[in-house]
């Protein structure tokens, strides 16, 4: 199996190569990203607690699902591809926006990314998560979701209130 790699990008992300996936993050070298924010009919958001044995913010909660696109992988579906194998859900994305972000990680790596945000409003079959990647689930209000970071920011994945934060600074509130 070939070594997982990120697309390297600038400022406004145009591709400027590849890296190893580790390496770009153990260098915080600026690489393109998504993130993927699901939320159902009552206006629950879906969230996840990062398996324990993720390499970095294991255990953490935080929106549906994150990832990167492969080289030459459009990002949208590369989102979806990554929300079925994380979640076990299958559902049409739409863009929202990007977040520029760089954040310092456990064991010294660094989030400096480059990332696509995509929405889903999903009422389907309970979300079936893939043990490695996702060691439990939950939907909740955004209000809630606000006010238990405000009180435990620790349970949190560094990105995560970045991106709740640009959702109610967008509107989002399905």
């Amino acid at each position: 199996m070939s070594e997982e790699r990120v697309i390297l990008v600038d400022e406004g992300d145009v591709e400027r190569g590849t890296a190893e996936k580790l390496a770009a993050h153990a260098e915080g070298a600026l690489h393109r990203a998504f993130s993927v924010v699901v939320f159902n009919r009552k206006g629950e958001m879906l969230l996840q607690r990062r398996a324990a044995g993720k390499y970095h913010s294991a255990g953490l909660w935080s929106n549906a699902c994150c990832g990167h696109p492969r080289p030459g992988e459009d990002v949208r579906r590369a989102a979806r591809r990554r929300l079925a194998e994380e979640m076990g859900i299958d559902c049409a994305l739409e863009p929202l926006f990007h977040l520029r972000y760089h954040a310092d990680l456990d064991g010294g790596l660094v989030e400096n990314e480059y990332d696509h945000v995509f929405t889903a409003l999903y009422d389907g079959d309970e979300p079936r998560p893939n043990p490695a990647e996702v060691q439990a689930f939950c939907w909740v209000r955004l209000d809630e979701i606000r006010r238990d970071m405000d009180e435990e920011p620790e349970r949190y994945t560094a990105w995560f209130p970045l991106l709740v934060d640009e959702l109610a600074a967008e509107g989002v509130r399905h």
